[in-house]
C-alpha cells in the first residue's frame, strides 16, 4: 500500500476505527447486556421457564449465524469482483440499525417478534462486519495492522461502555429521566443503540474510500455468477493457503467459545437469579477493563508474538468457563466479567490482524468472508450446544463448562499454524497482483 501523508492516513484509520465505536453499542446493550435478560422476562410472561428461554435464545442465535455464514463468502467474492465492499457494508448496516431500533416496540409476551427482530438485526450486523473487517488491509499499513485492529476493538469497548452507562441509568433512574417505567427504560435503550450506530458510522462512509475492484472485472459478466465462480476458485486454490486454512479451523473452534460466552452470559445469569443491575454493571466493568487491555495486547504482540498472545487469552477463557459452572452469587459474575475484560478484545483483535497479515489484498473481502464464516459457524455450534445441554439437563451450568473443549482444541490447532509461511504466500500473491507492500510483516513473529 502506498504511504499516504501521515495526517490523511491517520484520518482514514480513525474513521475505520470509529465504526467499532459505533457498532459495539449493539454488541454490549443488545446482544450481551440488556436484550437477553429482557427477552427472558418477555418469554416468561408468555409462560416459558427461564431454562426454556435460555434454550430458545441459543437456538435463534445459532440460526442467525447460520444464515450469515452461508451468505458471507459469496457476498465477499462479489464485493471483491465489483469493487463494492462499502456498498454491501452500508446495505447490511441499514438492516441492522432498522431492526435494532424496532426492538423498542417489544412488550411482555412478544417473544416471537422479539426473536425475529433480534435475528434480522444480527444478520445485518454480522453482514456489515464482513465488509468492515475486509477494509482493514486497505486501511492499515502492513507494519501497523495489529495496532490498528487493537485500536478499533479498544474504541469499541469504550464507545459501547459509554452508551451502556446511559442505558443503565435509563433502567435504574428512569423516573429522574422522565421515562415512565423500568420496562420503557430498557425498550428506549434499544432505540438509543440505533441512533448511536448511525451517528458514529458517518466517518467510515465519508472518509474511507472504496478499494479498487478486481483486476479481472468484466462489465458484461453477471457479478453474482462471477462471485460464485471466484468462490469456487478459492475453494480449489485453498491448498495454496494451507496455513490460512489451518488458522481458520483453529479460529472457528476457539471463537465458538468466545462468542457463546458473550451471547449467553446474561441470560445464564438471569436463569440462576442474578439481577439485571448486577448483570449490566458487570458487563460495564468488562467494557472499561477491555479498553486498556486491548491496547496492551497490541503491545504484547510485538514482544511475545501474536500467536503466544492469543494463547494467553485463550487460557484465561478456559478458567472463565470452569468458573461459570460454580457461579452462584453476583460477585462471582463480576469476577468472571473482569477476567473476560482482560482478554476479550485482545484475542479478537489479534486474531483479526493475524488473519489479515496472511490474506492477499486483492481478495480481502472474499477471504474475510471466510474469516467471518468461521466465526459465524462458531456462533452456530456454541449456542446450539448451550441450548441442547440446558434443555436436556434443565439447567445451563453444564452448558457453560462444556465450552472448555472449544478453547482447548482450538489452542492445539493454533500451535500447528506456521504464520511466517502464511504471510510469505500472501506477499507473493500481492506482488503477482501488482500490489505494493512494505518489506515489514504485519505480525512480529
Amino acid at each position: 500500500m502506498d504511504k499516504k501523508p501521515d495526517r490523511t492516513h491517520r484520518k482514514i484509520v480513525n474513521a475505520w476505527c470509529m465504526y467499532d465505536w459505533a457498532n459495539s453499542a449493539y454488541a454490549t446493550t443488545v446482544m450481551a447486556a440488556m436484550l437477553p435478560p429482557y427477552f427472558s422476562s418477555v418469554a416468561q410472561g408468555a409462560g416459558f421457564t427461564g431454562a426454556q428461554a435460555s434454550s430458545m435464545w441459543g437456538y435463534v442465535t445459532s440460526l442467525t449465524m447460520l444464515v450469515i455464514a452461508i451468505m458471507a463468502p459469496v457476498l465477499g467474492a462479489i464485493a471483491d469482483y465489483t469493487g463494492s465492499k462499502k456498498k454491501f457494508m452500508f446495505g447490511f448496516f441499514i438492516v441492522a440499525v432498522a431492526f435494532t431500533s424496532l426492538l423498542v416496540f417489544i412488550g411482555t409476551g412478544d417473544w416471537l417478534l422479539c426473536l425475529t427482530f433480534f435475528a434480522l438485526a444480527g444478520i445485518g450486523n454480522a453482514g456489515a462486519n464482513v465488509f468492515y473487517d475486509s477494509l482493514l488491509p486497505h486501511v492499515a499499513h502492513p507494519d501497523e495492522i495489529d495496532q490498528v485492529s487493537a485500536k478499533g476493538y479498544a474504541l469499541g469497548y469504550l464507545g459501547g461502555g459509554l452508551l451502556l452507562i446511559l442505558n443503565l441509568l435509563m433502567f435504574t433512574k428512569f423516573d429522574l429521566l422522565g421515562i415512565p417505567s423500568e420496562e420503557w427504560g430498557i425498550r428506549l435503550s434499544f432505540l438509543s443503540v440505533g441512533l448511536w450506530w448511525v451517528i458514529f458510522s458517518m466517518p467510515i462512509f465519508r472518509h474511507v474510500k472504496e478499494p479498487p475492484r478486481s483486476s479481472d472485472y468484466v462489465a458484461t459478466v453477471n457479478p453474482v455468477r462471477a462471485g460464485f465462480q471466484r468462490l469456487g476458485h478459492t475453494f480449489r486454490e485453498l491448498r495454496r493457503y494451507k496455513q490460512l486454512l489451518l488458522f481458520l479451523v483453529a479460529f472457528w473452534l476457539y471463537a465458538d467459545g468466545i462468542g457463546t460466552i458473550m451471547k449467553m452470559a446474561t441470560i445464564y445469569g438471569t436463569e440462576i437469579g442474578i439481577g439485571m443491575t448486577d448483570l449490566v454493571g458487570a458487563l460495564l466493568l468488562t467494557q472499561f477493563v477491555g479498553v486498556p487491555f486491548t491496547f496492551l495486547f497490541g503491545w504484547l504482540a510485538r514482544r511475545l508474538g501474536t500467536k503466544r498472545s492469543i494463547f494467553l487469552a485463550l487460557s484465561v477463557y478456559v478458567l472463565v468457563s470452569i468458573g461459570g459452572y460454580f457461579m452462584a452469587e453476583p460477585i462471582h459474575f463480576w469476577l468472571l466479567a473482569f477476567m473476560v475484560g482482560l482478554v476479550q478484545g485482545g484475542s479478537q483483535a489479534l486474531s483479526r490482524s493475524l488473519f489479515g497479515s496472511m490474506t492477499p489484498k486483492a481478495r480481502s473481502a472474499e477471504f474475510f468472508g471466510f474469516f467471518d464464516i468461521s466465526s459465524k459457524f462458531a456462533g452456530i455450534a456454541g449456542p446450539l450446544l448451550f441450548g441442547v445441554v440446558g434443555q436436556l439437563t434443565g439447567t445451563s451450568r453444564l452448558s457453560i463448562v462444556s465450552l472448555v473443549v472449544f478453547f482447548v482444541v482450538g489452542m492445539l490447532l493454533l500451535r500447528l499454524v506456521d504464520e511466517k509461511e502464511g504471510i510469505r504466500v500472501a506477499e507473493e500473491e500481492n506482488r503477482a497482483a501488482g500490489t505494493v507492500v512494505c518489506a515489514d510483516t504485519a505480525v512480529r513473529l
